[in-house]
């Protein structure tokens, strides 16, 4: 005979689970506007476009030649030179994000040393979402067995290029035991690392966490991917304006790259231990269209019930958010079924007139200065809502000249920031496979 517990038990003892606040302590970021936090947020607050001819490889004979690289990286500035051939550049990327986020929550030394305690170590853990992992290495090395047969392959081919060694070799440069796995969903990948991380600390499995992730994809064999799906824009005379969400001349989305890591604390772990706490972690929504490969369902369905599980999951109303970091690729259908679907959600507080300009929700797509960061884009996006929280400044939607009419009436601020206090941010990440993600930030003032 089977035992089994009656759902009353079941449902009293969930009840009975006290939730831990989770904080954001620590944010560090790589994006093609900077290497750095405030270099980053600055750039985009700024709408100083980070787009450019491509240099990482030659571009004869390709539809698109130019993407959002980092410019300037040396990997060798955040970890030793000899590392360097044991990574493909997306874990280059997520190792310099995660120093720089280690240090911006002191918890590492100007050198990089990790500062945790003991205990801290042992708890922390580093989900790092990957979408396509090490395609440069995947590339080189296929040459390699073609051209110089399979003896010549590197004892560092795998390990490189496998999504989960970004958040490994963070654990292992920084000696972090906790949980330690890769979200792999498209470009939701590095938002759902973070809810992930948000549940982990909340249900008080651990008290601290690395979440965030990484992506490198501007090789020949990314772009000429994304040109054959006729994804990319082709505005090749114009590089540094092609990223243009909502324009009624977008033409498609502009290859980014990129890492974003945010620490993120339980509260009571956060003012034990003196942190400066950034922005709160509210809510969580993850859902799935069900319906195509690239394209999202009509209406945007499935973003509409993210959004909405994440507005429930934080306990408050669609009106009590200020700004929504949208997805906003700069593609034809996604970004008016994007907007469709944040009008459902949200109604009047974004496309009515019922209330002042200033107390509308503002919605707005960094990827106009940043293109696409695939699975790096839902934390550094996440992490600029942190600072709109922080700094009382929403970022604006760059190169938005003219509204594509098929989208519905709302505010997107183009071209240029504005102030406000900023009590609640949304942030939206979408993939191919119809995956979603949507987080709910917000500011803590006690």
């Amino acid at each position: 005979m089977v035992a089994t517990t009656p759902l009353g038990v079941v449902a009293s003892f969930v009840r009975s689970i006290t939730l831990q606040r989770v904080v954001v302590t620590g944010i560090g970021l790589v994006t093609p506007c900077g290497i750095g936090t405030e270099v980053s947020f600055r750039s985009v607050v700024e709408a100083k476009s980070g787009i450019a001819p491509i240099t990482l490889f030659d571009t004869t004979g390709f539809g698109t030649t130019f993407a959002g690289e980092v410019k300037g990286f040396d990997p060798s500035a955040f970890f030793p030179r000899k590392k360097i051939k044991e990574m493909a550049r997306f874990s280059h990327l997520a190792m310099a994000a995660a120093r720089l986020c280690l240090q911006d929550a002191g918890l590492a030394t100007d050198s990089g040393e990790c500062t945790m305690s003991p205990e801290d170590r042992e708890a922390c853990g580093t989900f790092i979402g990957v979408g396509l992992g090490g395609l440069e290495r995947i590339y080189d090395e296929s040459v390699t067995l073609h051209t110089r047969g399979p003896s010549k392959l590197s004892p560092y081919f795998i390990p490189a290029v496998i999504a989960n060694l970004a958040g490994g070799q963070v654990a292992m440069a920084f000696g972090l035991e906790g949980p330690s796995y890769s979200n792999t969903s498209a470009c939701s990948s590095s938002a759902h690392a973070i809810g992930e991380s948000f549940e982990w600390i909340r249900r008080g499995r651990t008290p601290i966490m690395l979440a965030g992730g990484a992506e490198a994809t501007i090789t020949g064999l990314g772009i000429a991917g994304f040109n054959a799906m006729y994804a990319l824009s082709r505005r090749n005379a114009e590089p540094s304006s092609a990223s243009r969400p909502w324009d009624v001349d977008r033409d498609g989305f502009v290859c980014g790259e990129g890492a974003g890591v945010l620490v993120l604390e339980s509260m009571e772990h956060a003012k034990a231990r003196g942190a400066r706490i950034i922005a709160e972690v509210l809510g969580y929504g993850t859902t799935c269209d069900a319906f195509h490969l690239t394209k999202p369902a009509p209406e945007g369905r499935g973003a509409q019930k993210s959004m909405r599980m994440a507005l429930a999951d934080a306990k408050l109303d669609a009106t009590d958010i200020d700004y929504l970091n949208a997805h906003g690729t700069s593609t034809p259908a996604g970004d008016v079924e994007e907007a469709r679907a944040i009008a459902s959600v949200f109604g009047d507080h974004a496309t009515g007139t019922s209330k002042p300009p200033a107390e509308r929700l503002w919605t707005s797509s960094t990827k106009g200065c940043t293109g696409h960061m695939l699975g790096g884009a839902g934390a550094v996006e996440a992490a600029f809502g942190a600072l709109a929280i922080r700094d009382g400044v929403v970022p604006p939607t760059a190169h938005l000249d003219k509204v594509d009419p098929g989208c519905p009436s709302m505010d997107f601020v183009p071209r240029e920031a504005r102030q406000r206090k900023v009590r609640h941010v949304m942030s939206n990440s979408f993939g191919f496979g119809g995956t979603n993600a949507t987080l709910v930030l917000g500011r803590v003032d006690d």
